[in-house]
């Protein structure tokens, strides 16, 4: 990354904060068994701690999710500043293409502000994995759907309205997203090697789909706190900053953690403690604290999101003062040494492996028929890596995974069904592959860009191989069903 594109940096006494409350956050977290992969806080416009859980590192890209929704609202204030739409528009009038004899007087209503707020009117919302698996329009797909409350009646969080505001922006830019936005955001925030997911239609992805790096959420984060400033350029309006922050439509009766019933702006979960946010399935999180002019930048594996928020209330928002802190040497030390040492190491290797090894070695083992659509395995052991090779519907795919540790590479392979219906051309990994016992071999794979960690044991008895495949997050299954396969 450009060096001189990141945020300032500094220790955290000087911003005020307290190195072991920011220890006492890393350590409940690991306590807790919290899967993070990022963290970065900002103060005052400097990172003050910031830190990657071995084997993710700054420079790894991430899918966002559904924080890529707050950039989606981001290219809307764009749009409404240069007057190409207003709030009040109806969605319907921007795409003439569809029967207008089908809309009803309740999707005749429906507005671009209804879409932010997430008061589209459906009470069976089209999510990020139900669109992964259509392969028409998916502006089609929302426009068919039926309406059954009236726009502005209630709260039900909606993938599909997302997509819409990015269908209109691009509509009436003539522009991708990413295009639109790289003169007016991206370039200005020192945002780099943008990657956007795109429809069926090649509309890139309003509600999913964004990849960026952690310190550029930290920098949307950090834009907003500063009501659109950035470096003495007003990017954004501020009168578009404080509506998109603020109590739109409530979200009282929304189950699920505190932090989800505070309310919800323009694509924006306001949260307790005078803060907001941006979330992203799995741990992806921006928390901006205007009162205590910080930002929180997270990325992780994790379910399990209001265990977060609440640590960064119990521990990273007590240690804020209004002034710089005492230093305390020792605390440093030990924050320091936290953020070094931040790892998920491998699974520990088995010593006795050599005879099981020695009798799979260049072997490929052909599956039963399976949903999955797994055909076969194959498998290479030398002294310092294994090379693991499958074959699936989609072609043959490659992984090279250190013995005892993680070797970064590329691969193709996918389970889609346990990746939130996610499939990248090509994803970077972090294998792994250790002996559990004399017959069990564990391959872990880490795809660096993604919150997913697969574990594949493969199980040998004579020429049978039975592999077990599970992952760490998901809002679908976490398992496959038990393959069998048999040596040719």
């Amino acid at each position: 990354m450009n060096y001189e594109k990141r945020l300032p940096r500094s220790r955290p006494e000087e911003q005020g904060i307290c190195s072991s409350a920011i220890t006492g956050f890393l350590e409940t977290a690991e306590q807790q068994g919290l899967e993070l992969h990022s963290f970065m806080l900002v103060r005052h416009g400097h990172v003050a701690a910031e830190g990657w859980w071995s084997p993710y590192r700054p420079e790894h890209p991430r899918m966002l999710f559904s924080l890529t929704k707050i950039f989606t609202s981001t290219a809307v204030g764009l749009a409404l500043e240069e007057g190409r739409l207003t709030l009040e528009d109806k969605v319907c009038r921007f795409f003439p293409e569809y029967d207008r004899n089908r809309m009803d007087a309740r999707k005749s209503a429906l507005s671009i502000r209804h879409l932010l707020t997430m008061s589209a009117g459906q009470s069976q919302p089209a999510m990020g994995a139900d669109f992964r698996r259509k392969k028409t329009s998916w502006v089609k797909h929302f426009l068919e759907m039926p309406l059954d409350y009236d726009p502005e009646e209630r709260f039900v969080y909606n993938g599909g309205a997302s997509h819409m505001l990015a269908a209109i922006v691009q509509k009436v830019t003539g522009q991708t997203l990413t295009e639109y936005m790289q003169p007016r955001f991206f370039g200005p925030l020192g945002i780099e090697e943008v990657r956007w997911e795109t429809d069926p239609a090649g509309l890139q992805c309003g509600g999913f789909g964004l990849i960026l790096r952690t310190e550029d959420i930290a920098k949307i984060g950090q834009l907003y706190l500063q009501r659109g400033s950035w470096k003495g350029r007003q990017i954004l309006s501020p009168h578009w900053v404080e509506q998109a922050v603020s109590l739109q439509i409530a979200t009282a009766d929304r189950a699920g953690h505190a932090d989800a019933q505070q309310g919800y702006g323009y694509q924006f979960w306001l949260s307790r403690h005078g803060a907001y946010r941006g979330d992203g399935a799995h741990g992806q999180l921006c928390v901006v604290m205007p009162e205590q002019d910080a930002v929180v930048a997270i990325t992780g594996g994790e379910n399990n999101m209001g265990s977060v928020l609440e640590l960064i209330w119990d521990h990273l928002l007590p240690g804020m003062l209004n002034e710089p802190a005492a230093s305390e040497e020792s605390g440093q030390a030990l924050l320091s040494g936290k953020l070094a040492t931040l790892a998920y190491p491998p699974a520990a290797a088995f010593c006795g492996n050599g005879e099981q090894a020695r009798l799979a070695d260049g072997k490929r083992y052909c599956f039963e028929a399976n949903p999955y659509g797994l055909q076969a395995v194959s498998f290479r052991f030398e002294e310092e890596a294994s090379e693991v090779t499958f074959w699936d519907e989609q072609g043959m795919h490659r992984i090279v995974c250190g013995n005892g540790a993680f070797i970064e590479g590329e691969t193709t392979l996918s389970a889609k069904e346990l990746h939130h219906q996610c499939r990248l051309p090509v994803m970077k990994v972090a294998a792994s592959g250790t002996w559990q016992d004399e017959s069990a071999f564990i391959i872990t794979l880490r795809y660096l860009e993604t919150p997913f960690c697969d574990t594949l044991v493969c199980s040998f008895e004579g020429k049978q191989l039975r592999l077990a495949h599970q992952v760490n997050v998901n809002n679908g299954p976490l398992e496959r069903e038990l393959l069998q396969g048999r040596s040719e």
